[in-house]
């Protein structure tokens, strides 16, 4: 996947790069996992670039942040929709990946000029050129061998060089890498289509209706990537890989059930309507809620997961009575619930250790960059506000 994207943006753009592979795989992937794997690859970009992993590891980090936070169906936003949806609200899973796609784009924009404003300011945290050749193999030296022969040269690197590095590695294809983590998009993209048709009505209507339902289409997923990507392993490796997967996905499955408690308690009890009627009888703008909302959920607790699902449950039963557009109220509470990540966010440790750098610079640069893009979205959402109802 990384190679593909190499040889469309140019290894000029090697940061781009890292953060458009990371706003893909962060879609159906957890973003932590996601920077684990893709760090490697940030460090070799650095040292033969000479680039600062602050401005690296930090459109790394933000690639993958951002569409774990914007687009389902990883578990925070699809769990917005599916509170909105049980609270009667008219909100389209599909349509919400597309509005959330759409709004990625900006953020990421913007965090990739950022990023690499951080990075000239911070250029001291660049990966040592010096390798320790018995972590690499023979294949992978002989290419590192030629990219240092050509540096020494004073010659620019090229796209080939890179490519013939990470083809070293016994990497599965590109289409089979796209194709398992943006099938189940395409899945419930297709699904959100044929409901607005009368071709719903029909067999063929029926099935892709059947398999665009999220979780048929995740488990379609999982499946290819068992017997796909992980053929050459053995059973027991599999059932561990899953068994830790499933570890992960405990907690998010019992907080998904507190929030949507803690949302039937606001409803019944009147308080969502005393309160919504409170903020609208001041003349606080509605879209402004969601987007407190969500940082207020988010800041004492860390989990940027915990902050969606618990803010989507307060705020549903609102929206009615604020006037907001559901998918402006999604998006505003997914947006704030990044908000910030420092000491107590798992992600920002994770940045931090394989970025190389310090707490103090991490909370200089990261946690500020998990600020300031929120900052910048809340603003596109208000503007957005005042024109879809």
């Amino acid at each position: 996947m990384a190679i593909t994207i190499l040889k469309l943006v140019g290894v000029k753009r090697a940061d781009v790069v890292l953060g458009l592979t990371g706003f893909v795989v962060s879609i159906p992937v957890f973003c932590d996992s996601g920077f684990v794997i893709l760090s490697s690859l940030a460090k070799e970009f650095s040292r033969l670039t000479k680039k600062s992993m602050v401005g690296l590891g930090g459109i790394l980090g933000m690639g993958l942040y951002i569409t774990h936070f914007m687009v389902p169906p990883t578990p925070g936003p699809l769990a917005v929709v599916s509170t909105f949806q049980n609270e009667g609200i008219n909100i389209d899973l599909g349509m919400f990946i597309i509005a959330g796609l759409l709004f990625s784009i900006p953020l990421f924009i913007f965090s990739v000029f950022l990023f690499r404003w951080f990075g000239n300011k911070y250029p001291q945290f660049v990966v040592p050129y010096e390798i320790d050749r018995s972590k690499y193999t023979e294949a992978q030296l002989k290419v590192l061998d030629k990219i240092d022969a050509k540096i020494k040269a004073g010659k620019e690197l090229e796209n080939e060089d890179f490519t013939e590095l990470l083809s070293t590695e016994k990497l599965p294809s590109a289409g089979l890498s796209f194709t398992i983590l943006l099938l189940p998009v395409f899945l419930i993209l297709a699904n959100t289509l044929v409901s607005q048709t009368a071709f719903k009505a029909t067999i063929v209507g029926e099935i892709i209706t059947f398999l665009g339902n999220p979780v048929i289409a995740l488990f379609i997923s999982l499946c290819l990537g068992a017997f796909l990507l992980a053929k050459d392993l053995d059973n027991k490796t599999v059932v561990d890989m899953m068994n830790d997967a499933l570890r992960d996905a405990g907690p998010i499955v019992m907080i998904t059930a507190g929030g949507g408690a803690l949302g039937a308690v606001v409803k019944a009890t009147g308080a969502a309507g005393m309160m919504a009627n409170g903020i609208v009888a001041i003349g606080i703008p509605g879209i402004l809620v969601p987007l407190l909302i969500g940082t207020i959920m988010r800041f004492p607790q860390g989990s940027g997961t915990t902050a969606m699902i618990t803010g989507s449950a307060i705020i549903a039963p609102m929206l009615v009575t604020l006037g907001i557009n559901p998918y402006l109220a999604g998006l505003a509470v997914c947006l704030t619930s990044m908000c910030p990540s420092f000491l107590n966010d798992s992600y920002f440790h994770v940045v931090t250790s394989f970025s190389g750098m310090d707490i103090k610079t991490s909370l200089k640069t990261w946690t500020i960059g998990s600020i300031l893009v929120p900052v910048f979205g809340s603003v596109i959402i208000c503007i957005l506000s005042l024109f879809i109802h």
